[in-house]
């Protein structure tokens, strides 16, 4: 799970080194969202450790722009979404990005220069999928495809599938775990104390 959120994260910010193949709406989305985040990361009146909290919520900004992350947690809940309240499913919406949000912060904070290529895209009128392959300093390389949908006319991330793995489908299976030996509220606890790191 680590390592599969930290491909997620670090990806985004390699897109902005990648040599576009395809040049669709959803992949000039993920572009411009790149674009802003390194914009942040060169500004010189946002870095250092004093500049860290003003930093990261322009970060947190900009991430969420892009991302749906009411979308994300809907489907990694899974058939558990639709028995919750829209209070729980609020909190549950909240806690599930604060955990994305936080843990992999520094990730971006730490980007060195690795590259993305863009291969292909794939889009229908609400859906798309843009594929990449990233590449690091050593020149190993991974698959990564963003998974993306509409909402209210603008593209919004809703997956990211890496060598194969849904970020969502990997989420689901550990939410399960968890649900299949406790309650919902033992879920919100754990996400409340980051406490997921524990149990993959």
């Amino acid at each position: 799970m680590a390592r599969t959120l930290s491909a997620v994260v670090l990806a985004i910010l390699l897109s902005t080194h990648a040599n576009f193949a395809v040049a669709g709406a959803p992949a000039d989305r993920v572009r411009e969202t790149v674009d802003k985040l390194l914009t942040i990361l060169k500004d010189p009146r946002l870095k250092g450790e004093s500049k860290k909290t003003e930093r990261r919520e322009k970060l947190k900004e900009v991430i969420n722009q892009r991302f749906d992350f009411t979308e994300m947690a809907r489907r990694s809940l899974g058939p558990e979404w639709r028995r919750r309240s829209a209070e729980e499913q609020n909190e549950f919406v909240k806690l599930f990005a604060d955990l994305l949000e936080q843990a992999y912060l520094e990730k971006i904070e730490s980007y060195n220069g690795e590259k993305v290529r863009y291969l292909k895209e794939r889009e229908d009128n609400t859906n798309a999928e843009v594929s990449t392959k990233v590449v690091d300093n050593r020149g190993q390389e991974f698959s990564l495809d963003y998974r993306l949908h509409k909402v209210n006319g603008d593209w919004k991330v809703y997956d990211v599938v890496i060598e194969d793995i849904s970020l969502v489908v990997n989420f689901r299976s550990q939410f399960n775990r968890i649900l299949a030996k406790g309650s919902f509220d033992d879920l919100l606890k754990q996400l409340r104390d980051k406490d997921l790191k524990n149990r993959n």
